[in-house]
């Protein structure tokens, strides 16, 4: 019935689409599975994509030839780009989405990508052989063979709903827990934990009074998400909203905490740090009279709104009340309560960063099974677990994103290095090259990269080539071309700014904080004409390079000087236990980790200096 597949993805969430469509195209023959087609690619939570730090994440995934970008793209309703008011290093692209349009266009682009079976029933075990992975077995008792498989099961594996006192199994509201495959992981030798997470009441959007609430608008001249121009910047947009908690809405969901699960013990796994439920926010910060509500909707044409902010596993009741308190909310009408979900996952040091597991070969796990949160986070795991999957069956070899290449690989060297004991979360301050990891030059770091295994087209690497050449030739214009005093003068008056006594390049004049290119543009029509052959992207490559040159070379520097260490490969079956001059804790973390090179070892936690001084003299050897 089913041929031997390369790759067998388990789960069709962020991480599974992600992983099923690179490992395809880059030429494995892959199998979906499923438990439900109808909800492949659900926003299980919040409507929206990217954000701080995850919107440069779907960037670097856009880049590499994934699907994501052009997927919010295709769903956008509203786009604000984040952080405008800081520095480039922070800006940070956000999108709301349409929620049904989004599946849809996932499923549709999975079902026109070639080689991507589909298979929709649970799947209840993996097969094994020799300590290799050999297919899986689904809940009917088939048996499918494959060279590898993705587990991204998300809140699925053992997962428990809470609503208050009552709780039952679901790995979504309305949908089933996965079960077998947690107990068949830790019989191999598998540690596995329990993490929590949550998601608020949905409510009827012609019930809200929007007059009482604040309206947040999208940007005016809103952008996208990828660099193909198969997609387009949005033409109008949907408006979202904001309102407040107060203390009568604090009173009324306190009544409730002796009902809560996360208050009275039921729930033991920790919940996301960043994205408190309401509890826990009127908890920890009794002294704050109000938090923010935001007012999202869930797509073009539904009533049905998003209230982001207010993440609860409350009883419906007590939800229900203290919402009503909400002003706007006042007669507001619940779709669904909010609720809590408690489910298992594996501590990712027990991986490799190409995400394959370190106990059984040819086995990758990818999104919140590895313990984060977040689409943007799965997703990305997603594309390098089918990206490795998929090159290691052609036995090529692994590919492979350091910190200063990515925040991909921040991500992964984060989760890998220094494990996590609550649901990961993706912030710029993760980063320590972020300047180099802009969200503008994605394409500029990742698309050579994409295009090398495979995944990126040859029109994207023909499109990157020539904005990389434009922009040189336009920094390289404007430190040759003269802004005279007698033209410049008025202009640099009207902006705040020094006037000149003498010409100076116009490289010069970019460098004040007070000036961009656009002004330069307003200021003198000539050079509007000039800079008016290159694209939008290539002048802001080119004022950012120009004003953090220096900040940007330093960077560099930096990351040239640590590369060094990363050349230090470590074979893999290196026993550490063997050197009895390292430390007993770097004995133990580096023989959990197995890191692959010198700078991985020395991003260990508990592994000293002196241990990596050791290491390199038997590596010397």
């Amino acid at each position: 019935m089913f041929p031997i597949y390369d790759v067998i993805v388990v789960g069709a969430g962020h991480a599974g689409c992600e992983a099923a469509h690179a490992a395809a195209k880059i030429g494995a023959k892959v199998l979906l599975c499923t438990m439900n087609m109808n909800t492949i690619a659900q926003m299980s939570c919040n409507p929206a994509m990217g954000g701080v730090a995850k919107g440069q994440i779907i960037r670097e995934i856009d880049a590499l030839g994934g699907m994501s970008g052009i997927i919010s793209d295709k769903s956008m309703i509203q786009f604000r780009m984040l952080n405008r008011s800081k520095g480039p290093a922070m800006w940070s692209p956000r999108s709301q989405n349409d929620r049904m349009k989004f599946a849809e266009e996932w499923r549709l682009a999975l079902e026109q990508t070639p080689n991507v079976d589909f298979w929709q029933e649970m799947i209840t075990g993996i097969l094994t052989k020799d300590g290799r992975v050999v297919g899986v077995r689904t809940g009917i008792g088939i048996e499918i063979s494959s060279k590898s498989v993705v587990l991204t099961n998300g809140t699925f594996l053992n997962g428990i709903i809470h609503i208050g006192e009552k709780k039952f199994g679901g790995g979504r509201t309305g949908e089933s827990a996965s079960k077998g495959i947690t107990e068949q992981l830790v019989e191999l030798g598998f540690q596995s934990g329990r993490m929590k997470t949550g998601t608020p009441p949905r409510v009827d959007g012609r019930s809200l009074d929007y007059s009482k609430m604040e309206v947040q608008y999208g940007d005016e001249n809103p952008e996208k998400f990828s660099y193909d121009d198969s997609t387009s910047a949005l033409k109008e947009q949907r408006t979202c909203w904001i309102t407040y908690t107060n203390k009568a809405v604090h009173s009324s969901l306190e009544e409730g905490f002796d009902r809560s699960p996360m208050f009275n013990g039921r729930i033991q796994g920790l919940g996301p740090r960043y994205c408190p439920s309401i509890e826990d926010k009127i908890n920890r910060f009794a002294e704050r009279d109000r938090h923010q509500i935001f007012v999202e909707p869930e797509g073009w044409n539904t009533v049905e709104m998003y209230i982001n902010g207010f993440s609860t596993s409350l009883p419906e009741d007590i939800q229900y009340k203290a919402m009503r308190q909400i002003p706007g909310f006042e007669n507001a009408k619940m779709f669904r309560p909010g609720y809590a979900i408690e489910y298992d996952f594996f501590p990712p040091t027990q991986l490799r960063l190409t995400l394959e597991t370190q106990l059984i070969e040819n086995l990758y796990f990818a999104g919140q099974i590895n313990g984060t949160t977040g689409y943007e986070e799965a997703a990305s795991q997603g594309l390098v677990a089918g990206i490795n999957a998929a090159l290691k069956i052609k036995e090529e070899e692994p590919f492979l994103l350091k910190r200063s290449d990515a925040y991909i690989g921040v991500l992964i060297d984060d989760l890998i290095n220094k494990g996590t004991e609550e649901p990961y979360r993706m912030f710029t301050s993760r980063a320590e090259f972020r300047l180099l990891l802009r969200q503008d030059n994605a394409d500029l770091r990742l698309t050579p990269m994409g295009h090398q295994i495979g995944l990126a087209s040859d029109e994207r690497l023909e499109k990157v080539i020539i904005k990389k050449e434009n922009t040189a030739r336009l920094i390289n214009d404007l430190k040759q071309r003269k802004a005279e005093p007698n033209i410049f003068n008025t202009g640099l008056e009207s902006l705040n700014s020094a006037t000149i006594r003498e010409k100076v390049s116009l490289e010069q004049l970019l460098k004040r904080p007070q000036i961009g290119i656009q002004d330069l543009i307003r200021i003198n029509s000539e050079t509007s004409v000039y800079l008016s052959k290159y694209a939008k992207d290539e002048l802001e490559q080119a004022e950012i390079q120009i004003k953090y040159d220096s900040y940007i070379d330093k960077e560099q520097q930096m990351v040239d000087k640590l590369s060094n260490m990363e050349n230090y490969k470590i074979p893999l079956q290196f026993d550490y236990l063997a050197i009895t001059a390292l430390s007993a804790e770097g004995k133990q973390k580096l023989s959990k980790v197995r890191p692959e090179t010198l700078g991985q070892a020395s991003r260990i936690s508990g592994v000293s200096p002196a241990d990596l001084s050791i290491i390199t003299v038997y590596l010397g050897r």
